[in-house]
This record gives structure tokens, sequence and C-alpha cells, in this order.
């Protein structure tokens, strides 16, 4: 089976829960899925067995939209079928998924700690690559983060007086 087919069996698949699809190259489908349905969509995908989920990432497009998406990135063979989910920027939360898929533990923790995203039902709040010592509320993959203030501090500068 073809990348093509395989994708479109995907699509039929979660059709019930798609806001949106596009296809930004060959072998590649994006599908904008309603948040409160996500779990439903990944739910579909694993019990018919499409692919396996190969990450989770934050997009941040920019400051002035309000919103941020989460993407779930699944594989099959060649082709690559990504879940987006629209989240404001402010109180951005997803459900966890690992009720579904247990290894999404590390991309979710990464998620919450690069983006600031709340992942409800989350199992594991350390920080998994910043510090433990990285200030509350900075997110360092987000556009709007300002890492002066904490790069100044790992070069020992002082900002004050």
């Amino acid at each position: 089976m073809n990348a093509e087919s395989t994708l479109t069996i995907a699509a039929k698949l979660i059709e019930a829960w798609t806001v949106e699809t596009r296809t930004p190259e060959a072998n590649r489908l994006d599908v904008m899925v309603d948040g409160a349905h996500l779990l439903e969509a990944i739910r579909v995908l694993v019990d018919e067995g499409w692919g396996y989920l190969a990450a989770i990432t934050g997009l941040d497009t920019s400051v002035d939209s309000g919103v941020m998406e989460v993407l779930y990135h699944f594989c099959e063979g060649a082709a690559v079928l990504t879940l987006r989910v629209s989240v404001p920027r402010d109180g951005a939360s997803v459900s966890s998924i690992c009720g579904i898929i247990p290894a999404a533990s590390f991309y979710e923790r990464e998620l919450r700690e690069m983006f600031g995203v709340r992942v409800e039902g989350m199992q594991g709040p350390k920080h998994l690559m910043l510090p433990d010592d990285w200030p509350e509320g900075l997110y360092p993959l987000r556009k709007d983060a300002d890492l002066t203030m904490k790069e100044a501090e790992a070069n020992g500068d002082s900002r004050e007086g």
C-alpha cells in the first residue's frame, strides 16, 4: 500500500473529528482536530493499528495571534499524519494521551516545559530538560520568551545596581 492510500485510510478513520485538512507535501496530511475530541481521534488510530506516535511538538506562530498549536505526528511507513490542535496562548491546555499511548509522557513533559502548555492528567511534573531552578513561567520555545535575564544569570552577570 502506498503512502497516499495509507493517508486516505487515516483521514476516513478520523473524519468525524476533522475541522480542516491540508496536504503540505507529498506523503503528508495535516488535520486540524477539535481539542475536545483529540483523545477520540487518537484512540481510533491506535485501535485500528494505524501507525505510531513519532512526536508531539508545539508551534508558536506569533505572539499577536493569541493561539499556539500542539501537533501530534503519527507515521505509517512513508506516510506522516499530523493532528493539529489549536490552543490559546494564555492558559494553553490539552488532555494527556498517556492513557492511550504511555510513551507520550516524554513528549508531553517537553511540551509543558518548553511551551507552557498544561497537559491535563500528565504524570511526572518534574523538569525534563531545564534545570530545577529554571524560572517559573519562562518557556524557552515561545516567541515572546525573554531569555536575556536567564543568560545573564548563567554568565554570572548582575543587572542590578
